[in-house]
């Protein structure tokens, strides 16, 4: 039966078809910590040494709210890429690499880079708002691919939920947490910085980082899953079960003897292939019915 199939008995993503080996293996993780690694080095060293009056990079590239009123909308995306010095670019280029590796292995490149990009705009524009309305508190240049780390480290719970990790605090004590409680501690700490500005981690871009964790949860729940559910009016899917499930629900009827064999197996065995992900809206649709009619006989 249907719950008899190993990947079957969870409803999220299934773990990833390779796991990152020791050695050096390409892929846009990698890519991207090249890029943040290039700029770093043609910001703080040659720019430096060749230009030391010139700020170019902070003034156009940092993402700041007087660059946005100016038109300056790319500070939205080049921001990610600049880095305050060697502890910020290794930390997050550290959380990148980490968590990275394994959400692409499950999304591909495409949508790896979507939900990366799109943490770090969203983070971004929750910046600039909160700049807007607490100047004093948030209304600094930005720099840092930390809202797109957050934004990997929502998504990596999302899809590996209670996925053991080992965190070291101040790189030596060890604490064991799962993925979940990973997710939920950000929060929570990005939360309280943004409520004590002055007190916890002043300086850091609490904002920014509530964002990217924002989208990376809406990334996979929303756009990945399709799940609306929560959402009501013009932003819920229409007539999603009015219109299609009915069909369904006749086909799996009339054909109860070998629907299993004919319509389901060569989805659970695309699920097993390519990951849940990989599934249309008609086949989630075909095998949400044939497990509750499955369940009913």
């Amino acid at each position: 039966m249907l719950e008899d199939r190993d990947y079957m008995r969870q409803p999220e993503y299934p773990e990833p078809r390779w796991r990152p080996r020791l050695g050096f293996q390409w892929s846009w993780t990698v890519a991207l910590l090249a890029a943040y690694a290039v700029v770093f080095v043609v910001n703080n060293l040659v720019m430096a040494q060749f230009f030391p009056r010139n700020d170019f990079f902070y003034r156009y590239l940092a993402l700041s709210v007087e660059g946005i009123e100016q038109g300056c909308v790319w500070q939205l995306v080049t921001y990610q890429f600049l880095h305050a010095g060697w502890m910020h670019i290794l930390l997050n280029s550290w959380a990148i690499f980490v968590f990275g590796r394994e959400v692409e292995a499950v999304l591909g490149g495409r949508k790896f880079l979507a939900l990366v990009f799109s943490s770090g705009i969203v983070g971004g524009v929750f910046q600039v708002l909160v700049a807007l309305l607490w100047p004093e508190y948030f209304g600094g240049a930005v720099v840092g691919a930390s809202a797109c780390a957050f934004g990997l480290v929502a998504a990596f719970a999302m899809i590996f939920p209670e996925r053991e990790l080992t965190m070291l605090i101040l790189f030596v004590i060890p604490v064991h947490m799962r993925a979940k409680t990973l997710l939920a501690v950000s929060a929570v700490l990005a939360l309280t910085g943004f409520a004590f500005p002055n007190v916890i981690m002043p300086g850091v871009a609490h904002a920014a980082h509530l964002g990217g964790m924002a989208m990376g949860w809406f990334f996979v729940r929303k756009i990945l899953q399709g799940d609306w559910s929560q959402l009501e009016g013009a932003l819920r899917p229409a007539a999603k079960s009015s219109l299609r499930r009915p069909a369904v629900e006749v086909l799996v009827e009339n054909k109860s003897a070998g629907f299993v064999e004919s319509e389901v197996d060569p989805i659970l065995d695309k699920i097993s292939a390519h990951g849940l992900q990989s599934l249309t809206a008609r086949e989630r649709e075909i095998l949400e019915t044939a497990r509750k009619h499955i369940r009913r006989s």
